[in-house]
């Protein structure tokens, strides 16, 4: 197969790797990462992000995290029924907090509730980064990032930056 098809050829096939660019992040401790993207938001990629965390470490035995990349308005806190402020460990690295059995990081932790998010393109990205490389995460099989909802420069940045899974 050549061209736009070859990657589907792969679907249910064995397990692939992207090669990585230098600039690419590869999470210590994190086997695979799996993006949970759409470009419209509302449509339930919170929803799908969590259950599937959840049911890999509940159903398969996995260990599994969540990184709530949606800035402007993260809603795994509120899913995870999770309240507190994560804690920072001696390399000055955030420890997700855990419940139902998966860890989980979000910019939902750090700011209050109620407070409205104005932060120019730079400013996301930084958070971003920080979340993604500033969280001690341990050790994985599977970390799940609910990526912000469209197709502005965090997305399309998130997903060229983090080594994603599959391909």
């Amino acid at each position: 197969m050549k061209g736009f098809w070859r990657p589907f050829a792969r679907l249910g096939g064995a397990r692939s790797y992207s090669v990585l660019s230098n600039d690419q992040l590869r999470i210590n401790g994190v086997k695979d990462v799996i993006a949970v993207a759409s470009g419209k938001g509302g449509v339930g990629k919170s929803t799908t992000a969590v259950n599937l965390a959840v049911a890999l470490a509940n159903k398969c035995g996995l260990k599994v995290g969540v990184l709530d990349a949606d800035v402007y308005g993260p809603s795994v806190p509120t899913m995870m029924n999770i309240h507190q402020k994560p804690e920072v460990n001696n390399d000055m690295k955030m420890i997700p907090i855990e419940n139902y059995g998966v860890k989980c990081m979000s910019m939902g932790f750090l700011v209050d509730k109620d407070a409205p998010i104005v932060w120019r393109g730079p400013m996301v990205m930084s958070a971003l980064q920080k979340m993604s490389r500033e969280v001690a995460w341990g050790v994985l099989d599977i970390l799940v990032v609910d990526m912000p909802p469209g197709t502005g420069d965090a997305q399309l940045t998130m997903s060229q930056k983090l080594q994603l899974s599959g391909g």
